[in-house]
């Protein structure tokens, strides 16, 4: 079992967060020359994000993408992207280089296969991530029960980007979406999954000892995914 990180309140899990983040960011930076972060969406991460724009970070030497994304333009409120240049890519910050999942393709498909390359021409490899998860256990965007799940969580595929259909009969997702895979997270320096309040603990407790073929999070633990996880008691 992954041991679970507590923290008194939200502004102390946030730094904490940002600093180990910041950490293997910065490790990047000196050992390669360039350095990759890719960060969630959701109300979660934006504390996260705020404390991460104040680090002494050389930003222009960074490359920003998302784990994952809704189908939708910048213009939308439901798109990621847009957050992450509101939170995080300010101030200094904001001279690193944004590479985003969504264009607007035919198809949902083609959009993951154009950010797929974009992100294999940065290497394949992300340095540093910020994951949140559901109360259904999802990480990315994988949910349980997609048909993408199967593809998104082989560890023998190269890391890639797929698309993921919405979700039929209420099931989750609403919209389609663009997620990395397995791989992309067992490559990563660094995985933080920061997760508030009592019900996302023992939905992450239950779920890690779960089936790694169906179950995310446990397929993060079996696959030895480099995962902290830095949790709060304050929703």
């Amino acid at each position: 079992m992954v041991e679970i990180r507590t923290f008194a309140d939200r502004t102390a899990w946030a730094a904490a967060c940002a600093v180990r983040l910041a950490d293997t960011l910065s490790a990047a930076l000196a050992e390669d020359g360039k350095a990759v972060f890719a960060g969630s969406g959701g109300s979660t991460p934006s504390p996260i994000y705020a404390r991460l724009a104040e680090a002494p970070l050389d930003w222009a030497r960074l490359v920003v993408t998302l784990i994952d994304e809704r189908y939708v333009p910048e213009t939308s409120s439901e798109s990621n992207a847009a957050l992450l240049k509101r939170t995080l890519l300010t101030g200094p910050a904001s001279a690193a280089r944004f590479i985003p999942l969504y264009s607007p393709q035919v198809t949902v498909d083609r959009a993951a296969a154009l950010a797929a390359h974009a992100l294999a021409a940065e290497g394949g490899r992300i340095d540093a991530v910020l994951l949140g998860m559901g109360e259904d256990g999802h990480i990315c965007s994988m949910f349980p029960g997609n048909p993408a799940l199967k593809s998104l969580l082989s560890p023998a595929l190269r890391p890639t980007v797929f698309g993921v259909a919405a979700g039929r009969d209420g099931m989750a997702p609403s919209l389609e979406r663009l997620s990395i895979n397995l791989p992309y997270l067992a490559g990563a320096r660094r995985v933080v999954l920061a997760l508030t309040g009592a019900r996302k603990r023992d939905v992450f407790e239950r779920e890690a000892a779960g089936d790694p073929n169906t179950q995310p999070i446990a397929a993060l633990i079996a696959n030895d995914v480099p995962l902290e996880v830095l949790w709060t008691e304050a929703a």
